[in-house]
């Protein structure tokens, strides 16, 4: 009789297993071999299973061993571009040479990753034009292009992530003509396509994975398989992920690069039709004063707009003139391919427009971002339990993981919002020591007002605080010799301590906005005693190991603001069920957040540090109770000193 999956799992992860004869300082973890024995149960029995493992348990090897094993097709979905790229190039080349399996494996980006021949073979012939800075670039990216085999534009290092000219060739649904292109047989978006419907295993990411389930609408529609098991590692970021796609986004830079294109299609190819020109510059006029209007009165819910007479007014001229728009391009169907190709695409976006102007899905929140000279607007569910419910069909076994999905040590929070109540849970510790390794300091006294200052949110009372908080980063740091991340809950807080540490300490300063996310994680890691200022996007994903990162400093519990639109309306919609906003969607959410940044700071079994949480509300508030029960059990002090000794220690 066979062995089971779950048995040849077992014997893999043992002490004389395939693992420890490949990898020369592996020693079994329980949570490791338990992890990998439920993955391989829930394969087997086609179930659902959500499993959280705490920082150390090697999940990917957990997970990747029965994947492999099974010989079913496996979808591994995850949520940033670095584990995307460590599970392929690293993590499944080395287990499978360890379990000598032979299977097509594939890598699968959103299509924005990919050079597009023929933009750039466009935007080539028009060298001439362009800047000596621009140029440069351009030719960089031109010769790279020949040497490249798969057009990852993650792997052009000549050219720096943040150039302009990387928007202009990169590979988009709008430019692609399909079979039409001159470079379809040499396309690397198709070549890409081909690779992943013949492969066995298939890397993609969250968006990817349910742009193309849900959407079908990304230029890779229907490119993936109807696997036999999905893998979402990173589980934590689906909820929002899931919002994102079951909802719309619609950005006033997309509806203004649309009416540019139809004002130079009547200039090149339909001249004897000046209407084009003049309703294209009529509605561009018009976008602009509503624009205007959006940023200047500040207004990020739009059920506000349909109570401002002016700017309600202002957004249905848009619509009546992209209509008139409309009218005239369909007089001119067949004359041109690039016309008629302008018109499918204003259409579909008119349509989008009108859908959010109109404003009445009740069970949806209507949200306006307002960034540097555009708007974004945004439709978002209230609830996508129901959709998911649908998504996860039963044929296929879905594995949900990550180090962060728990509250309070419980999973409901996660099973219940992704509506997969009836899946296995499962909470694996960390195996490391952090008892002993680690010190939770929630400093006393911090933010305590003299009677003069009674209100909390006063000004006077903040600045106070801020002193404070300085103060503590200061003497942290100077304990630490540098080797610190401050993680913020604001740019405005981190903007403000960036001005005052840079007269106080002695190390090198790196603020998040002064370069890429990347590049100064590079000068942090190269400096080996900086300090590191960051926001959201530095909480998670981030892995210094040892003595690199000896402190993370923390100024806030992570809530979500209250004046949140998408916040507001799950807040009312929970309260119509009786129940409180707050234990359902801020605290959970904020717990999570903390842990990830949390998690910053003991990436292996040897690493030491101290974690100061500045924010005495989870000691002097009942809800405190629920991110302690959370976070590993770290040492916890109320005395700063404590903290500084050990820092000290560690040098």
């Amino acid at each position: 009789m066979s062995l089971s999956l779950a048995n040849l799992v077992a014997d893999i992860f043992k002490p004389n297993g395939a693992l420890s004869k490949s990898i020369g300082v592996y020693h079994q973890r329980d949570a490791q071999l338990q992890m990998a024995i439920e993955v391989a149960n829930s394969i087997s029995a086609k179930s659902n299973l959500v499993l959280e493992a705490g920082t150390g348990v090697g999940k990917t090897f957990a997970y990747l061993v029965p994947a492999l094993l099974s010989g079913k097709q496996v979808v591994i979905s995850t949520g940033s571009k670095n584990l995307q790229d460590q599970l392929f190039v690293k993590d499944l080349p080395t287990i499978l040479s360890m379990l000598d399996i032979h299977q097509r494996v594939a890598l699968l980006k959103g299509r924005n990753n990919y050079l597009c021949q023929l933009r750039l073979d466009n935007t080539m012939a028009d060298a001439a034009r362009y800047q000596a800075d621009y140029l440069d670039d351009l030719l960089k990216i031109n010769q790279w292009a020949s040497l490249t085999s798969d057009g990852d534009l993650g792997k052009l290092t000549t050219v720096s992530e943040n150039s302009i000219v990387l928007n202009d060739v990169m590979s988009t649904k709008e430019s692609c003509k399909g079979k039409k292109c001159d470079f379809y047989d040499a396309c690397f978006t198709r070549k890409a396509r081909v690779k992943a419907i013949e492969a066995k295993v298939i890397v993609v990411n969250h968006h990817l994975f349910f742009a193309d389930r849900l959407l079908k609408d990304t230029g890779f529609a229907e490119l993936l398989p109807d696997p036999d098991v999905v893998i979402f590692d990173e589980a934590h970021l689906l909820p929002d992920t899931c919002i994102n796609y079951f909802g719309d986004n619609i950005s006033t830079r997309e509806i203004d690069r649309q009416l540019s294109a139809l004002i130079s299609i009547h200039k090149e190819e339909v001249r004897d039709s000046i209407q084009i020109e003049q309703l294209s510059y009529r509605c561009l006029s018009l976008l602009e004063q509503w624009q205007q209007g959006l940023i200047e009165q500040q207004i990020d819910n739009y059920r506000h707009v349909l109570a401002n007479k002016k700017l309600a007014g202002l957004g249905w001229q848009l619509i009546e003139e992209l209509n008139a728009l409309q009218t005239v391009l369909s007089a001119h169907v067949g004359r041109f391919e690039s016309l008629d190709e302008a018109l499918e695409k204003l259409d579909r976006l008119n349509g989008r427009l009108v859908s959010f102007f109109e404003c009445n899905d009740p069970n949806s929140a209507y949200s306006v971002d307002i960034g540097l000279n555009q708007l974004m607007l945004r439709v978002a569910p209230i609830n996508i339990a129901k959709q998911c419910e649908a998504l996860f069909e039963p044929s296929t076994s879905w594995v949900f993981t990550s180090a962060t999905l728990q509250v309070n040590r419980e999973l409901s929070h996660f099973t219940r919002e992704m509506g997969i109540a009836s899946a296995k849970q499962v909470i694996l510790d960390s195996p490391f020591d952090y008892p002993n390794q680690a010190i939770l300091c929630v400093p006393r006294y911090l933010g305590k007002r003299n009677a003069s200052m009674p209100d909390a949110s006063s000004a006077m009372s903040q600045s106070y605080y801020i002193q404070q908080f300085v103060d503590v980063c200061v003497q942290a740091i100077n304990a630490a010799k540098g080797r610190t991340f401050i993680l913020f809950t604001s740019h405005h807080m981190l903007n403000l301590t960036a001005q005052l540490l840079a007269t106080k300490v002695r190390y090198p300063l790196l603020v998040q906005g002064q370069g890429s996310k990347q590049n100064l994680l590079n000068k942090y890691r190269q400096l080996g005693n900086a300090v590191l200022l960051g926001t959201s996007s530095f909480w998670e994903g981030i892995d210094v190991k040892g003595k690199l990162l000896s402190c993370v400093i923390i100024d806030k519990l992570p809530f979500v603001s209250p004046d949140n639109t998408l916040y507001k309306a799950r807040a009312a919609n929970i309260e119509q069920q009786q129940q409180d906003p707050f234990s359902h969607i801020s605290l959970p959410q904020a717990v999570i957040a903390l842990k990830q940044g949390v998690g910053r700071l003991i990436r292996d079994e040897k690493d030491c540090g101290v974690l100061i949480l500045c924010d005495n509300r989870i000691v002097n508030r009942e809800y405190g109770a629920a991110f302690l029960q959370s976070l590993p059990p770290m040492y916890r002090t109320r005395e700063l000193d404590v903290a500084l000794d050990f820092l000290k220690a560690i040098n």
